[in-house]
């Protein structure tokens, strides 16, 4: 197999967070497809748009080429039609994994991405994973439905890699490039493919792992390490709340020592953090072993919009709110700031907290696509607020910048109460927080 870029052809298999801006820096050096079942996505990125907001629009526009192929194009095209993934040798699968109602691992996009590539895959081909996985499940999973539509022999006819996305949605300093990224291979030759292969595009460096399945438990406990450590701060918080003190002001009090780590209390939603610890936890449990921290963890941080939600009705008793009829404001529901990204957001298990304790909720997040709202929630949320419209409870539940200048003598009632999830607002201004 050649590692020369004018041979290798890439399709970036879900051009979503992490495959749109994949295959931007991709097509600065090599001939790129874009692929997306959803057509309505690749019509959108033909005209240089970007819903989720990761992509630099100018990068964008600079590598988007006309589909004329010629034996030196490099650049980017789009498409949504599985014919035109024919002409392409090296396929990075960047398709989403979540866990079902259960908090099982759903695998329906990843093996229905396999299934497809599967059927137009060639002699000589490499399929790279990057969607979060438990460990096993490359070799274990896909590998078998890729042999399956194809007719082609693993490892003979065809070749397989993982590189774990680390795209951290939002953050403008932190990208891509600048990651340092764990590679890994199905065979030695393929491993140091794949290593090249980044490597072109990482300026950060690459990590080159032993195996696919290291690779994919780097990826998996990346994510159950820091759920961890905040579900700890959690519990912390609902203790110091018994007790009557600030979790915040105890934090900043053990922060004086050089080794403690300041974790803040708070949700934990998103496409990675709340997800991949079950996605451990289920290999564990296969193999006969059930975690007993990753999944106490993950019951605390489960606990915590409920949580909110009854600490804000205890608090507007105490200001003599007759709670059944109240109105309350939510601000924000993206799961993290400054980011349109609605994935497995906890701040809807505030709302529905509230709405059971009778309150009339509303939802204000300007960052957010109420279509998309709508569709995964069956929520209907305010991209702006009324001016006559006041509030007996608001609650800050993400820290976009917006927020944090907010006026909220302006929505609230005189004796309304505000409470910071975020610990993010001057205390003067607020009546509880996390």
């Amino acid at each position: 197999m050649q590692d020369n870029a004018l041979k290798t052809k890439i399709a970036i298999i879900g051009l979503g967070y992490v495959g749109l801006p994949l295959a931007i820096e991709f097509a600065k050096q090599y001939d790129v497809l874009g692929f997306d079942i959803n057509e309505s996505r690749v019509n959108e990125l033909n005209q240089g748009k970007d819903r989720t907001q990761e992509a630099n629009l100018m990068d964008l526009s600079a590598v988007i080429n006309s589909k004329s192929v010629s034996e030196d194009r490099i650049g980017l095209s789009f498409s949504f039609s599985k014919h035109d993934l024919k002409a392409y040798n090296t396929f990075i699968v960047t398709v989403p994994t979540p866990i079902d109602q259960f908090k099982s691992p759903d695998l329906k996009p990843l093996i229905k991405a396999s299934e497809m590539l599967g059927s137009i895959l060639k002699k000589g081909d490499l399929v790279i994973y990057e969607s979060t996985v438990f460990p096993g499940c490359t070799e274990e999973e896909c590998v078998p439905v890729l042999e399956s539509f194809s007719g082609l022999v693993f490892n003979k006819d065809f070749f397989a890699g993982y590189s774990p996305e680390r795209i951290n949605p939002g953050d403008k300093v932190n990208t891509l490039t600048k990651i340092k990224k764990v590679t890994s291979g199905s065979t030695s030759e393929i491993a140091d493919k794949v290593d090249r292969l980044y490597s072109s595009i990482i300026t950060a460096g690459t990590h080159k792992a032993p195996s696919i399945k290291v690779a994919e438990a780097s990826k998996a406990i990346e994510n159950a390490q820091r759920d961890v450590n905040i579900s700890f701060v959690n519990e912390l918080s609902l203790i110091f709340d018994r007790i009557g003190i600030d979790t915040n002001d105890v934090i900043e009090a053990a922060g004086t020592k050089w080794n403690f780590l300041k974790y803040q209390p708070g949700l934990v939603g998103g496409h990675c953090i709340g997800v991949d610890p079950y996605y451990l936890a289920h290999k564990a449990q296969s193999l006969g072993y059930h975690p007993q921290v990753i999944l106490s963890g993950r019951r605390v941080n489960d606990k915590m919009g409920a949580f909110v939600a009854d600490k804000v009705v205890k608090l507007m008793i105490q200001k003599d709110h007759k709670i059944k009829g109240s109105k309350a404001l939510i601000m924000g529901i993206t799961f993290k700031e400054n980011c349109p990204d609605v994935r497995n957001t906890r701040v809807v298990d505030i709302y529905h907290e509230l709405i059971q304790f009778g309150l009339n909720v509303d939802i204000y997040d300007p960052w957010a696509d109420s279509a998309e709202v709508l569709h995964e929630y069956n929520l209907t949320i305010k991209n702006q607020l009324e001016d006559d419209v006041v509030y007996d409870a608001v609650i800050v539940a993400v820290a976009h910048n917006e927020f944090l200048k907010f006026d909220y003598k302006k929505i609230k009632r005189n004796n309304g109460v505000v409470f910071d999830t975020k610990a993010c607002l001057d205390r003067a201004l607020v009546d509880g927080r996390l």
